[in-house]
């Protein structure tokens, strides 16, 4: 198989997705990286891109061909070694029909060979925005605001776990914590320890006749 092709597929196979952008930028330096040293030769590989994208952007569509996720960067570098894809300022939307689309942002993204599997670190935020009646989903409206240091998002469950410092905001407060278990398709969010904060109690169930 052409090399340039199997590397190509290798990165955009992420459950499937199509490359919408920065193709003209897709630049090889395998030359360089396959000529190693001959004191090199037969070591371990090394931790080195072997291509990389600039704006960068993937789109993962649903059986009725609209798109279920994505996931943007400044720049994204491929390495052979390992099959893994570090992102560098990485975007992370979801956007299941019926429920409020989730937006999560970082400095920094690394992607799994697999493309199961996402870890984003430095000032990582996710937004959910729901309207003020609440989605069709059942979940509340207004802003859900998650922000901390490190997430590890299982992109296919929509799991997003942390043993980082976690702070949240909705509509009703804000409240902190140390390591978190969030569930965006069941909807809740489970803070492990150092729990503080200030949350308004939500309204008193309609009593049934």
């Amino acid at each position: 198989m052409d090399r340039t092709r199997y590397l190509l597929d290798r990165l955009t196979a992420w459950s499937p997705v199509l490359l919408l952008g920065g193709l003209a930028a897709l630049t090889y330096w395998l030359d360089a990286q396959i000529q190693s040293p001959a004191g090199n030769r037969g070591g371990a590989p090394r931790h080195e891109p072997d291509m990389y994208i600039e704006n960068f952007r993937a789109v993962s569509l649903g059986a009725d061909g609209k798109p279920r996720q994505s996931i943007s960067a400044k720049r994204a570098e491929h390495f052979g070694d390992d099959q893994t894809t570090e992102l560098v300022e990485p975007r992370f939307e979801l956007t299941e029909p019926g429920r409020p689309v989730l937006a999560l942002t970082a400095r920094h993204g690394k992607l799994s060979a697999d493309r199961e599997n996402a870890t984003f670190r430095g000032d990582v935020h996710a937004v959910r925005d729901a309207p003020a009646g609440g989605a069709a989903d059942g979940t509340p409206g207004g802003r859900f605001t998650l922000t901390t240091e490190e997430l590890h998002v299982q992109t296919r469950q929509q799991r997003f776990t942390t043993d980082k410092a976690v702070t949240i905001e909705e509509p009703r407060g804000m409240i902190r914590g140390v390591g978190l278990e969030f569930d965006n398709l069941a909807k809740t969010a489970v803070l492990k320890g150092q729990v503080r904060g200030t949350m308004q109690p939500g309204p008193a169930p309609t009593p049934t006749p």
